[in-house]
């Protein structure tokens, strides 16, 4: 079976997961993490990718983006991705792969998932019972974008930048988005569509994404596919017609 092309949008916020194989670790050391994020700064300028936040666990990546052509988050994920193995494969005397398979990704309607995805992804942490409070971690974009921490990676969204007039009210309301958890209605629906590769949105985001692309962005309806009706009158192949 053929594999569904990725969606993307030129300009349109993408969160992506990339996971280590069966499941399997991705980062060993500290200086593993900081030559991936040396390596996703580097690579995302030159892909053309603007990074948002970012969530570096034990054995997977979560990554807020957008790409400013619809090639740009897959160049840029293949590039990083192969140059990290070699690093690992290098570094670990091992072999073989580190990924599982293709990444999955899922294109964010700005207005209403932005910020929820921001959260998503900085809270992975906390979820996984890591921390208490996305603060704890240390390989997550929280801190550039709640205190003032100087990430040179990251590039705030337009929806970041409205939160407030001057950093320090931005900063303010976002820390103010994490005094609840994430509604689980949002996360399961984060999770469906970014591992399903659907946009992630209002049923009219679904239909202006699925009319640029020209292909469905939402999930199909189970079971199989219904019989056409026949419509009265109809004259069949034997010559009658079936009222």
């Amino acid at each position: 079976m053929p594999r569904r092309p990725r969606i993307t949008l030129a300009g349109v916020p993408l969160h992506l997961i990339q996971r280590g194989n069966n499941r399997q670790a991705c980062f060993f050391a500290d200086e593993d993490y900081l030559t991936y994020l040396h390596w996703l700064g580097e690579y995302a300028a030159a892909a053309g990718c603007s990074i948002h936040a970012y969530a570096l666990m034990t054995n997977h990546v979560h990554l807020l983006l957008t790409p400013h052509a619809s090639e740009s988050a897959g160049d840029l994920m293949k590039r990083l991705g192969q140059r990290y193995v070699q690093y690992v494969n290098r570094t670990y005397s091992r072999s073989g792969t580190l990924w599982e398979g293709r990444y999955r990704s899922c294109l964010t309607q700005e207005e209403d998932y932005v910020l929820s995805c921001y959260r998503y992804v900085e809270l992975n942490p906390v979820r996984a019972g890591i921390v208490e409070h996305p603060k704890g971690y240390r390989w997550s974009s929280y801190r550039a974008n709640a205190e003032n921490a100087q990430y040179e990676l990251i590039s705030s969204h337009p929806v970041y930048f409205a939160l407030g007039t001057d950093d320090t009210e931005r900063q303010s309301a976002y820390r103010a988005l994490f005094r609840h958890p994430l509604d689980p209605g949002i996360v399961d629906e984060i999770r469906a569509a970014t591992n399903g590769n659907y946009a992630l949105g209002s049923p009219m985001f679904h239909a202006q994404v699925a009319a640029a692309l020209d292909r469905r962005v939402t999930p199909g309806r189970p079971g199989r596919p219904r019989n056409k009706a026949v419509a009265p009158n109809q004259v069949h192949s034997d010559g009658y017609e079936r009222k």
